[in-house]
């Protein structure tokens, strides 16, 4: 068996084991995640990625079996990694962890600042259905189940189109520039959720059988020996199909970082799982960050231009690390712009 397989198996068992950890602590009593949970488990989810950034910077070589030099050749062009590699293998393989190490930590930056703007759409879908916020907590957890398939189909489809039409990374940067204006534009739009008419409940009335109310935080009920989805089920399916929205938008962003699908899916997973616990500590002031959406449109164009400009941004001086402080820095501004200057309440006449 390959290392890979063996690393992704032993990844994933450890993200199920952190997950039945996680239900088992909070999910025995259906109770409203307290801010100290919150941010509990936050720190926890953002110290386990930063413990997994050094991991990868001492043991990244282990990911694809790199034990000479010639595997360090292929590996640097398979993944597009286009390291200017010395003639001493202990130089190279310290240069490539190095390499590795700042792709991680640098596509779960991306994915953690873009999965934000999906808080603001998860806070509505919340509120439109009337969700008990002690069942928050329940519907979030199995959503990363499915969170978990998705992206892993996502990533290794899209690393094998690239490795098979490299162009697409073209089409990747001006998906990613339409979809950065397209934000900038809408920015101060109220975005909506209709119960009634939202596709994922339209489809799922058509083809289930829909219970008309919430039984706590059942998903199912058998009534007369029929088993019906709850609306806490329609809840949960919607999330999902926010979640794939948003991959679309994100896994090419964090392709324009690394083209080693390991890296990209391992960075994808911490940041859903850390931004899942974020979630409770921003819930009640998501809305003060208003510049937060003009902030990610600025980073997907940012983005999306790095990857038009392909193999030249090494030679222009935009390297993985000048990226990362600069989308470091276009968060950072609007966090503080957001603070600084408040949103003007609109009074009544």
């Amino acid at each position: 068996m390959s290392n890979e397989l063996w690393i992704m198996i032993g990844f994933v068992a450890f993200i199920f084991l952190m997950m039945a950890i996680d239900m088992g602590l909070f999910g025995k009593s259906e109770h409203a995640v307290s801010l100290k949970q919150a941010g509990i488990t936050s720190a926890v989810w953002v110290g386990m990625a930063i413990g997994f950034y050094f991991l990868v910077l001492n043991f990244g070589d282990r990911i694809h079996g790199v034990d000479n030099m010639a595997r360090l050749q292929q590996i640097n062009a398979d993944h597009f990694h286009k390291l200017k590699l010395p003639d001493s293998f202990d130089a190279a393989l310290l240069l490539y962890k190095k390499n590795l190490a700042l792709e991680f930590i640098t596509g779960y930056t991306i994915e953690y600042a873009l999965s934000v703007d999906n808080i603001f759409v998860m806070v509505l879908i919340f509120s439109a259905f009337g969700v008990e916020s002690k069942y928050y907590h329940k519907v979030l957890i199995w959503g990363i189940i499915g969170a978990l398939i998705m992206r892993f189909l996502f990533i290794f489809v899209g690393a094998a189109l690239i490795n098979n039409f490299h162009w697409i990374l073209y089409v990747f940067g001006v998906f990613l520039i339409y979809t950065g204006v397209t934000m900038f534009i809408n920015r101060n739009k109220e975005d909506k959720v209709d119960p009634q008419n939202h596709p994922v409940v339209k489809f799922a009335s058509r083809y289930f059988s829909v219970h008309p109310r919430f039984e706590g935080g059942k998903f199912f009920i058998k009534i007369d020996k029929k088993k019906l989805i709850t609306p806490l089920f329609l809840v949960l399916l919607i999330i999902e199909a926010t979640d794939l929205v948003f991959a679309i938008d994100s896994i090419p962003a964090i392709f324009s970082v690394t083209k080693d699908p390991y890296i990209v899916f391992f960075s994808n997973i911490f940041a859903i799982m850390g931004l899942r616990s974020m979630f409770f500590l921003l819930v009640n002031v998501i809305d003060k960050f208003h510049y937060l959406k003009t902030g990610l449109a600025v980073l997907l164009a940012f983005i999306g231009v790095k990857m038009l400009v392909g193999e030249y941004a090494e030679h222009i001086g935009l390297t993985t690390m000048r990226s990362l402080i600069i989308i470091l820095a276009i968060l950072v501004v609007s966090v503080v712009a957001s603070l600084v200057f408040p949103k003007k309440k609109v009074g009544r006449a």
